[in-house]
């Protein structure tokens, strides 16, 4: 029997999300001795749904424009550049984030208008949504990284504990890096009756670490599933996938739309900017409000995997037909130094290509729930505890800077 292009629950008859655990019974001492924080690599009936996707190629998942991630040669110069101590103080804040944190009853409380978003910091985004709530790329864990002893730590504790955001619809997931797909969280998470939407190979991470494959729902593009009245779509985007040098391009990358009775969201994961943005909006649009990626870019590393903030605009339009419509908010800064730009770029060059575009931008600090149709927060909060580049100056510098749709 060929796997459903539309799922309709977990659990359900040849639904793809339901499978016996790739965990093999026994593993090899080299196996145990490798950090769980790696997670599992597809097999079996996973395996060879991931090879028989049209996105799968060579050994791998690919782009359809055929951007990469750069080559091993990059690697001493960008860490001779991250280590830069000039550079490097601009890239933190200079003071502590002002978070928010809400509430459980803060959350119980249903959205007058229908659709709430709170942006828990970097990717993360709980939406509430037409009676239903999602969680995207949680990341509760202090560190973006196979292990607790290193890699990037946050910037700001998360706005509350996962224990207080109430009943979760969903969890979705937009591809296996570290920063968008942390394994403290999803243990924290497994024993929840709470469906994970992720895109294809990832759910072998997530029954790796204890999520029942009952409640894995694994999409290609353009493939969807029901969760309650919403329907989650797993859309393309321009990235790259693996959390070791084993299994680099074994698993899929996605956006997400998701559509409701009343109301519609887009989640851009991690993405490059490409021409598939126009051809997600005439399918699936219009959107009350997008979540656009917009940090951690580089025009001299990865150009084509990570969108400048005037990329993520440009997106937000494409998606709007052309013209612009609905809240952009912007994601994917903040919370981690991943990048070479300095902290608060990001935000500010935003907000100007929003301005010159006529796009409506959300500034919320982490934590603070607004309603797109509602009150949209505007401040610039973070010019007071950006670090002003030496000299004085603006705190929005050019570096990295490239036209938008470039």
């Amino acid at each position: 029997m060929s796997e459903p292009t539309t799922p309709t629950a977990p659990g359900a008859a040849g639904h793809p999300g339901k499978r016996p655990t790739d965990a093999p019974s026994s593993r090899s001492l080299l196996s145990r001795l490798r950090p769980s924080g790696f997670g599992a690599e597809p097999s079996g009936d996973r395996l060879a749904r991931v090879e028989r996707s049209p996105q799968f190629r060579d050994g791998a998942f690919r782009n359809p424009q055929g951007a990469g991630a750069g080559s091993a040669r990059s690697t001493l110069p960008l860490l001779r550049d991250l280590l830069r101590r000039a550079d490097r103080v601009r890239r933190k804040p200079a003071g502590r984030l002002p978070v928010v944190h809400p509430s459980a009853g803060d959350l119980d409380r249903v959205p007058a208008s229908g659709l709430r978003l709170t942006w828990a910091g970097h990717a993360g985004v709980i939406v509430d949504i037409d009676g239903h709530r999602l969680l995207f790329d949680p990341v509760w864990g202090e560190r973006c990284s196979p292990v607790s002893f290193a890699g990037p730590k946050r910037l700001h504790a998360p706005p509350l504990p996962l224990g207080d955001l109430g009943r979760i619809d969903a969890v979705v997931i937009s591809h296996d890096h570290y920063d968008h797909l942390d394994m403290t969280t999803v243990k924290a998470l497994a024993g929840r009756d709470t469906v994970f939407a992720v895109p294809l190979g990832v759910g072998a991470h997530l029954e790796f670490w204890g999520v029942p494959a009952a409640r894995i729902v694994e999409l290609d593009w353009y493939e969807s599933a029901d969760v309650g009245d919403l329907t989650l779509t797993a859309t393309p985007g321009q990235h790259f996938c693996g959390r070791g040098l084993r299994n680099q391009g074994r698993t899929l990358w996605a956006s997400w739309a998701v559509t409701g009775p009343t109301h519609r969201v887009f989640h851009s994961g991690d993405t490059g900017y490409f021409p598939g943005f126009a051809d997600i909006g005439a399918r699936l649009g219009p959107f009350d409000a997008t979540m656009m990626q917009i940090g951690a870019y580089s025009s001299a590393y990865w150009p084509d995997i990570h969108m400048t903030p005037e990329e993520g605009v440009q997106a937000h339009v494409d998606l709007s037909g052309g013209a612009p419509q609905g809240v952009f908010l912007p994601i994917h800064w903040g919370t981690f130094t991943l990048s070479l730009h300095p902290w608060e770029e990001p935000a500010e060059r935003t907000v100007a290509e929003a301005r010159r575009r006529g796009v409506a931008v959300a500034l919320p600090r982490p934590g603070e729930p607004f309603e797109p149709a509602g009150r949209v927060p505007a401040e610039a909060w973070w010019r007071e505890i950006a670090v002003r580049p030496a000299g004085g100056g603006k705190t929005a510098a050019s570096l990295n800077a490239r036209p938008a749709g470039g």
